[in-house]
């Protein structure tokens, strides 16, 4: 799989840009701020429908525009499907597949699958459970579409019943009046049953990590480790695993809603469910948070993403690897093991401040991005 064409319409700093790309290696260079990462956080939005910098798709789009576009053309087995996405902030994005409109922008969704390596993967060790959650779902949809319609039913049910509290909570501590808690318990049901399909898949996706992560770890530096997975559930205690099967998932999520109902309604939110969820990441049986070195948080976090990557290409396609501006925060050796390891990838995207941030072994196509515009050397 890659991308064959790139196309932008008031996206980020660019009013217009057209790019050819190729198979192989292509780095995009240039100083700091003017469009790299723009570029390749477009083809990541393809693939996932979002930005690996920002939360929201208002930055998106380019100051003084109504609207951003991006258009790919993504090549697999020598066929060619081209992708558009309409972003419109505050309002509903559109998308279309070979020039027919999509019904939901999510029905694009698989079209194009890629493993992005940024500065920001660092929080993936260091940051929010918030971030390693993100992680496995990313990964789940890249690997299954339909976990986007999954999750997107989970936050729906999760959002009418986090209402449902707040109602509840501000109708027995603020009025004084018992709250008809009937309705709550459909809810119970309801996020038990969506929460309970994506959690197994979050937990068989962990066990299909962990001898990959360790792996990856191994071969990116020989400091600290093995590295270990655990998924930390807000429905169990953390000696007790997680059931593996869905039936009973589905009961240990009602019976811990049950068991925090009173809590809940004191605080007036959701405090079980996948939602709550954390991966923990430990290195040589320590929290790697807080006990990591910062070269040790790196091997880890490249190892979860390189880990990713195998198990996407272990379903017949290679993604499209991006490693947006990381080597420069990398020290030599691991440079060189990281681009030894992903150079073999079908296309393999780079930006870069300066041509020395670049590993010899990863040299091919070169694109100047200087001043608005992007020049093929």
């Amino acid at each position: 799989m890659h991308v064959s064409h790139l196309e932008l319409a008031d996206y980020r700093s660019y009013e217009s840009v057209h790019l050819e790309l190729k198979p192989g290696i292509s780095a995009f260079v240039g100083p700091n701020g003017e469009g790299k990462t723009n570029l390749v956080e477009a083809i990541g939005y393809v693939a996932t429908l979002g930005s690996h910098r920002v939360a929201t798709d208002a930055p998106l789009v380019r100051k003084g525009a109504e609207r951003a576009v991006v258009r790919a053309a993504v090549v697999k087995d020598e066929r060619r499907a081209i992708v558009e996405l309409e972003i419109n902030p505050g309002r509903s994005n559109r998308a279309r597949l070979n020039r027919s409109p999509a019904t939901r922008p999510r029905d694009v969704l698989g079209v194009l699958r890629t493993v992005l390596f940024a500065p920001e993967d660092l929080a993936l060790v260091k940051g929010d459970p918030g971030e390693r959650r993100r992680f496995l779902d990313e990964l789940l949809v890249a690997r299954t579409p339909r976990y986007a319609g999954v999750r997107s039913d989970y936050e729906r049910v999760l959002k009418q019943r986090n209402a449902l509290l707040k109602s509840a909570s501000a109708r027995y501590f603020k009025q004084r009046a018992e709250p008809d808690l009937s309705t709550l318990d459909v809810w119970d049901d309801h996020l038990a049953r969506a929460g309970a399909e994506l959690l197994a898949a979050r937990l068989a996706l962990v066990a299909e990590l962990q001898p990959l992560v360790a792996k990856a770890y191994s071969e990116l530096t020989t400091s600290g480790g093995p590295p270990t997975l655990h998924y930390r559930g807000s429905a169990a205690d953390d000696d007790v695993p997680l059931p593996m099967d869905r039936p009973q998932l589905v009961d240990t999520l009602r019976r811990a809603l049950a068991e925090a109902r009173t809590q809940e309604l004191q605080r007036g939110v959701s405090l079980v469910g996948p939602h709550r969820d954390d991966l923990q990441l430990r290195l040589d049986d320590m929290p790697a948070k807080g006990y990591a070195s910062q070269g040790e948080s790196w091997s880890y976090a490249l190892s979860l993403r390189l880990a990713g990557f195998e198990l996407l290409r272990a379903d017949g396609d290679d993604p499209v690897l991006i490693l947006d501006d990381v080597f420069a925060e990398l020290d030599s050796e691991r440079r060189r093991r990281l681009a030894e390891h992903v150079r073999t990838a079908e296309q393999v995207l780079v930006s870069a401040a300066v041509p020395g941030d670049i590993p010899e072994e990863l040299s091919g196509a070169r694109f100047r991005v200087q001043e608005g515009a992007v020049r093929r050397e």
